[in-house]
């Protein structure tokens, strides 16, 4: 059987080594995939890049980062400010354009074609040679840039995708997001991860993030703060509703059968009920029946007086 033939695990989970955003995406992401994570500058996509990796590396999974943008200096000191080492991760660096020799002339084709088919094909010949089960490219601005127009970058995306799709290993692409193409990545991506940063007068900044995309799983949808400090992305989930004896129409059991009966087949889940009546009106009793179900007090066991 070919490697395209091979199937692939879909309902295993990568964790990403962020415990509020693996709570968000219901238990991390599906393994096997590739996911867009978007963010301008300073969001933290290469931290959170490097904690997915490290997660990985405590599994004994085979890690590769792939920096297009950053030196291989400047990756180690982002580890170094959280404490952390690249030791037990593959780096791959590729040469940039800059650093080709003088003699090195282009006659029949536009430089960048040249240079963008040089830099898929080093990643493409680096995941055959490592086969790595999880892989960050860092990022998508510098291909974008050598593609020169979106058609061809989305089908350099495309042909990206497809290959990994031979191979079981998770993708975290890295980007910022851009109007003429953040549609055509987020559509092509299994999903999509924004993170943002809002800037404030007085005070720090508010950093949110927001699980834009996942397919086939019921992530929780909104916009939920988190931090960076030395350790990583925390990541603060919004508090929701607790939904324990919810009733049909949004309904829950006061406790008491007749009063349910009363008001509708109980209070509104969500809303503020007032209990009112004079003292000794046992209004306590019916806001708590639960209280004095042992002892058969309440408004079931003691009549009004």
């Amino acid at each position: 059987m070919s490697d395209r033939q091979q199937p692939h695990a879909i309902d295993s989970r990568a964790l990403t080594g962020i415990d509020g955003l693996d709570y968000l995406l219901d238990g991390g992401l599906p393994a096997n995939r590739l996911y867009l994570i978007e963010g301008d500058p300073g969001t933290g996509k290469t931290t959170l890049a490097l904690q997915f990796l490290m997660e990985g590396r405590k599994r004994g999974e085979t890690c590769l980062y792939v920096t297009l943008s950053e030196t291989l200096a400047e990756l180690a000191g982002v580890a170094s400010s959280h404490g952390w080492t690249l030791e037990g991760l593959e780096i791959f660096e590729l040469a940039r354009p800059e650093m080709r020799g003088p003699d090195e002339q282009y006659t029949l084709y536009h430089p960048s074609e040249i240079e963008l088919g040089e830099m898929v094909k080093a990643v493409l010949d680096t995941m055959d040679r490592i086969r790595p089960s999880r892989v960050v490219l860092d990022s998508l601005s510098e291909m974008r840039m050598l593609a020169r127009d979106p058609l061809w970058h989305r089908r350099q995306i495309l042909a990206l995708k497809d290959y990994f799709g031979t191979r079981d290993c998770t993708v975290l692409m890295l980007d910022h997001p851009s109007s003429d193409t953040d549609m055509h990545l987020q559509s092509i991506a299994h999903g999509v991860v924004l993170l943002e940063q809002a800037p404030f007068d007085y005070g720090r900044s508010r950093r949110r993030v927001r699980i834009v995309k996942l397919r086939g799983v019921g992530a929780t949808e909104g916009y939920h703060d988190f931090k960076i400090q030395r350790g990583g992305l925390v990541v603060f989930p919004q508090l929701l509703p607790e939904r324990r004896g919810v009733r049909a129409a949004g309904m829950i059991s006061s406790g008491v059968d007749e009063l349910d009966r009363l008001v509708g087949r109980g209070p509104h889940v969500g809303h503020d009920d007032a209990v009112h009546g004079a003292g000794g009106g046992r209004k306590v009793d019916a806001g708590c029946p639960v209280r004095h179900r042992k002892s058969r007090r309440g408004l079931r066991g003691l009549p009004l007086r």
